[in-house]
Protein backbone atom coordinates (compact mmCIF):
# COMPACT_ATOMS: atom_id res chain seq x y z
CA UNK A 1 0.00 0.00 0.00
CA UNK A 2 2.64 2.55 1.14
CA UNK A 3 6.29 2.20 0.20
CA UNK A 4 9.03 4.59 1.31
CA UNK A 5 12.44 4.04 -0.26
CA UNK A 6 15.71 5.73 0.74
CA UNK A 7 13.93 8.79 2.12
CA UNK A 8 16.23 11.65 3.10
CA UNK A 9 15.14 14.93 4.61
CA UNK A 10 16.86 18.01 6.02
CA UNK A 11 15.72 21.14 7.82
CA UNK A 12 18.18 23.54 6.23
CA UNK A 13 21.65 22.22 7.08
CA UNK A 14 20.31 19.80 9.69
CA UNK A 15 19.78 16.33 8.26
CA UNK A 16 16.91 14.55 10.00
CA UNK A 17 16.20 11.40 7.95
CA UNK A 18 18.85 9.13 6.46
CA UNK A 19 17.86 6.58 3.78
CA UNK A 20 14.64 5.53 5.52
CA UNK A 21 12.97 2.44 4.05
CA UNK A 22 9.47 1.62 5.29
CA UNK A 23 6.48 -0.32 4.04
CA UNK A 24 2.85 -0.52 5.12
CA UNK A 25 0.64 -3.28 3.74
CA UNK A 26 -3.13 -3.07 3.51
CA UNK A 27 -4.89 -4.05 6.73
CA UNK A 28 -1.85 -3.62 8.99
CA UNK A 29 -1.06 -1.58 12.05
CA UNK A 30 2.55 -0.51 11.55
CA UNK A 31 4.31 1.46 14.28
CA UNK A 32 7.38 3.67 14.16
CA UNK A 33 8.94 3.98 17.61
CA UNK A 34 11.87 5.98 18.84
CA UNK A 35 12.90 8.68 21.25
CA UNK A 36 12.31 12.42 20.86
CA UNK A 37 14.11 13.79 17.82
CA UNK A 38 14.44 10.43 16.10
CA UNK A 39 12.55 11.63 13.01
CA UNK A 40 9.22 9.90 13.58
CA UNK A 41 6.93 12.89 13.09
CA UNK A 42 9.08 14.16 10.22
CA UNK A 43 8.49 10.86 8.43
CA UNK A 44 4.72 11.37 8.67
CA UNK A 45 5.01 14.96 7.48
CA UNK A 46 6.86 13.73 4.38
CA UNK A 47 4.07 11.26 3.65
CA UNK A 48 1.43 13.97 4.06
CA UNK A 49 3.51 16.35 1.91
CA UNK A 50 3.64 18.94 4.68
CA UNK A 51 7.37 18.96 3.95
CA UNK A 52 9.28 17.97 0.82
CA UNK A 53 11.91 15.22 0.94
CA UNK A 54 15.49 15.96 -0.01
CA UNK A 55 15.56 12.70 -1.93
CA UNK A 56 13.92 9.29 -2.06
CA UNK A 57 10.53 7.99 -3.14
CA UNK A 58 7.10 7.68 -1.52
CA UNK A 59 4.40 5.72 -3.33
CA UNK A 60 0.86 4.91 -2.28
CA UNK A 61 -1.05 2.28 -4.24
CA UNK A 62 1.25 3.03 -7.17
CA UNK A 63 0.86 6.83 -6.99
CA UNK A 64 3.98 8.97 -6.54
CA UNK A 65 3.21 11.10 -3.49
CA UNK A 66 6.11 13.47 -4.12
CA UNK A 67 4.21 14.95 -7.06
CA UNK A 68 1.12 15.78 -4.99
CA UNK A 69 0.02 18.68 -2.82
CA UNK A 70 -1.19 17.96 0.75
CA UNK A 71 -4.90 18.16 -0.16
CA UNK A 72 -4.30 15.72 -3.02
CA UNK A 73 -2.70 13.27 -0.59
CA UNK A 74 -5.91 13.37 1.46
CA UNK A 75 -7.91 12.74 -1.70
CA UNK A 76 -5.78 9.62 -2.27
CA UNK A 77 -7.03 8.30 1.09
CA UNK A 78 -4.18 9.27 3.45
CA UNK A 79 -5.29 11.23 6.51
CA UNK A 80 -3.03 12.43 9.33
CA UNK A 81 -4.10 13.00 12.92
CA UNK A 82 -1.41 15.44 14.08
CA UNK A 83 0.57 15.46 17.29
CA UNK A 84 -1.03 17.75 19.85
CA UNK A 85 -4.51 17.03 18.42
CA UNK A 86 -4.90 20.42 16.63
CA UNK A 87 -8.67 20.50 16.89
CA UNK A 88 -10.57 23.73 16.23
CA UNK A 89 -11.07 24.99 19.81
CA UNK A 90 -13.73 27.58 18.98
CA UNK A 91 -15.87 25.09 17.10
CA UNK A 92 -18.24 22.54 18.62
CA UNK A 93 -17.56 18.82 18.48
CA UNK A 94 -20.07 18.48 15.66
CA UNK A 95 -18.50 21.34 13.69
CA UNK A 96 -15.05 19.81 14.12
CA UNK A 97 -16.31 16.52 12.75
CA UNK A 98 -17.93 18.18 9.75
CA UNK A 99 -14.62 19.91 8.97
CA UNK A 100 -13.08 16.47 8.62
CA UNK A 101 -15.29 15.65 5.63
CA UNK A 102 -14.43 18.61 3.43
CA UNK A 103 -13.09 16.53 0.51
CA UNK A 104 -15.68 15.84 -2.13
CA UNK A 105 -15.46 12.06 -1.95
CA UNK A 106 -16.45 11.97 1.74
CA UNK A 107 -19.26 14.54 1.78
CA UNK A 108 -21.94 12.04 0.87
CA UNK A 109 -20.97 9.88 3.86
CA UNK A 110 -20.87 12.78 6.33
CA UNK A 111 -23.90 11.86 8.44
CA UNK A 112 -23.06 8.15 8.42
CA UNK A 113 -19.51 8.96 9.51
CA UNK A 114 -20.77 11.20 12.31
CA UNK A 115 -22.88 8.27 13.53
CA UNK A 116 -19.80 6.05 13.28
CA UNK A 117 -17.76 8.55 15.31
CA UNK A 118 -20.42 8.72 18.01
CA UNK A 119 -20.54 4.91 18.17
CA UNK A 120 -16.77 4.70 18.61
CA UNK A 121 -16.72 7.63 21.03
CA UNK A 122 -20.01 7.87 22.96
CA UNK A 123 -18.56 10.72 25.02
CA UNK A 124 -18.36 12.87 21.89
CA UNK A 125 -22.05 12.32 21.29
CA UNK A 126 -22.76 13.59 24.81
CA UNK A 127 -20.67 16.69 24.03
CA UNK A 128 -21.77 17.27 20.44
CA UNK A 129 -22.65 20.94 21.08
CA UNK A 130 -19.68 21.65 23.37
CA UNK A 131 -16.74 23.74 22.18
CA UNK A 132 -13.72 21.56 21.46
CA UNK A 133 -11.36 23.78 23.43
CA UNK A 134 -13.31 23.28 26.67
CA UNK A 135 -12.85 19.50 26.72
CA UNK A 136 -10.15 17.47 28.45
CA UNK A 137 -7.02 16.33 26.62
CA UNK A 138 -8.35 12.79 26.31
CA UNK A 139 -11.65 13.99 24.89
CA UNK A 140 -9.83 16.24 22.42
CA UNK A 141 -7.76 13.25 21.28
CA UNK A 142 -10.96 11.30 20.69
CA UNK A 143 -12.24 14.21 18.62
CA UNK A 144 -9.01 14.45 16.61
CA UNK A 145 -9.16 10.75 15.70
CA UNK A 146 -12.89 10.92 14.94
CA UNK A 147 -12.34 13.96 12.72
CA UNK A 148 -9.64 12.04 10.82
CA UNK A 149 -12.06 9.19 10.17
CA UNK A 150 -14.59 11.59 8.61
CA UNK A 151 -12.57 11.63 5.36
CA UNK A 152 -12.91 7.84 4.86
CA UNK A 153 -9.17 7.18 5.08
CA UNK A 154 -7.59 4.13 3.54
CA UNK A 155 -4.44 4.86 5.55
CA UNK A 156 -4.66 6.70 8.88
CA UNK A 157 -1.47 8.37 10.15
CA UNK A 158 -1.51 8.79 13.92
CA UNK A 159 1.18 11.03 15.45
CA UNK A 160 1.68 10.43 19.20
CA UNK A 161 -2.02 9.82 20.02
CA UNK A 162 -1.29 8.90 23.66
CA UNK A 163 0.96 11.88 24.41
CA UNK A 164 0.04 13.66 27.64
CA UNK A 165 -2.98 11.50 28.41
CA UNK A 166 -3.92 9.94 31.73
CA UNK A 167 -3.24 6.16 31.92
CA UNK A 168 -6.94 5.28 31.64
CA UNK A 169 -7.25 7.31 28.43
CA UNK A 170 -4.03 5.77 27.05
CA UNK A 171 -5.48 2.26 27.30
CA UNK A 172 -8.73 3.44 25.72
CA UNK A 173 -6.94 5.10 22.79
CA UNK A 174 -4.94 1.96 21.98
CA UNK A 175 -8.09 -0.16 22.21
CA UNK A 176 -9.79 2.26 19.78
CA UNK A 177 -6.85 2.08 17.35
CA UNK A 178 -7.21 -1.70 17.33
CA UNK A 179 -10.97 -1.41 16.70
CA UNK A 180 -10.51 1.09 13.86
CA UNK A 181 -8.05 -1.30 12.24
CA UNK A 182 -10.48 -4.20 12.73
CA UNK A 183 -13.05 -2.16 10.81
CA UNK A 184 -10.73 -2.07 7.79
CA UNK A 185 -8.55 1.03 8.16
CA UNK A 186 -4.81 0.56 7.70
CA UNK A 187 -2.80 2.46 10.33
CA UNK A 188 0.69 3.93 10.51
CA UNK A 189 1.32 4.87 14.11
CA UNK A 190 4.11 7.04 15.53
CA UNK A 191 4.48 6.60 19.28
CA UNK A 192 6.78 7.06 22.25
CA UNK A 193 4.72 4.57 24.27
CA UNK A 194 6.75 1.64 22.99
CA UNK A 195 5.15 -1.15 24.98
CA UNK A 196 1.53 -0.32 24.15
CA UNK A 197 2.19 0.44 20.49
CA UNK A 198 4.25 -2.69 19.81
CA UNK A 199 1.66 -4.78 21.65
CA UNK A 200 -1.03 -3.90 19.07
CA UNK A 201 1.20 -3.73 15.96
CA UNK A 202 1.53 -6.25 13.18
CA UNK A 203 4.96 -4.84 12.31
CA UNK A 204 7.17 -2.02 13.55
CA UNK A 205 10.29 0.01 12.85
CA UNK A 206 12.73 1.53 15.33
CA UNK A 207 14.13 4.94 14.36
CA UNK A 208 17.27 6.29 15.99
CA UNK A 209 18.72 9.66 14.92
CA UNK A 210 16.85 9.46 11.61
CA UNK A 211 17.86 5.94 10.69
CA UNK A 212 15.91 2.67 10.76
CA UNK A 213 17.96 0.46 13.07
CA UNK A 214 15.49 -2.39 13.61
CA UNK A 215 12.32 -3.75 12.05
CA UNK A 216 10.13 -6.78 12.58
CA UNK A 217 6.85 -7.91 14.04
CA UNK A 218 5.55 -6.07 17.06
CA UNK A 219 6.00 -9.19 19.18
CA UNK A 220 9.58 -9.73 18.01
CA UNK A 221 10.59 -6.16 18.80
CA UNK A 222 8.95 -6.34 22.23
CA UNK A 223 11.28 -9.23 22.96
CA UNK A 224 14.36 -7.64 21.37
CA UNK A 225 17.12 -6.95 23.88
CA UNK A 226 18.02 -3.56 22.36
CA UNK A 227 14.40 -2.41 22.50
CA UNK A 228 14.02 -3.64 26.07
CA UNK A 229 17.15 -1.80 27.19
CA UNK A 230 16.62 1.42 25.19
CA UNK A 231 12.87 1.92 25.59
CA UNK A 232 11.39 -0.40 28.20
CA UNK A 233 13.92 -0.03 31.01
CA UNK A 234 14.49 -3.78 31.19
Amino acid sequence: MLTIHTLNFSYGDLKVLWDVDLQVNQGEIVTVVGSNGAGKSTTLKNISRLVKPTSGSLTFNGTDLTKLEPHQVVEQGIVQVPEGRKIFPEMTVLENLRMGSYIKSSRGDREANIDRAFTLFPRLKERARQLGGTMSGGEQQMLAIARGLMANPKLLLLDEPSLGLAPLFVKFIFDIITEINRQGVTILLVEQNVFQSLRISHRAYVLETGRVVLSGTGEALLNDEHVKKAFLGM
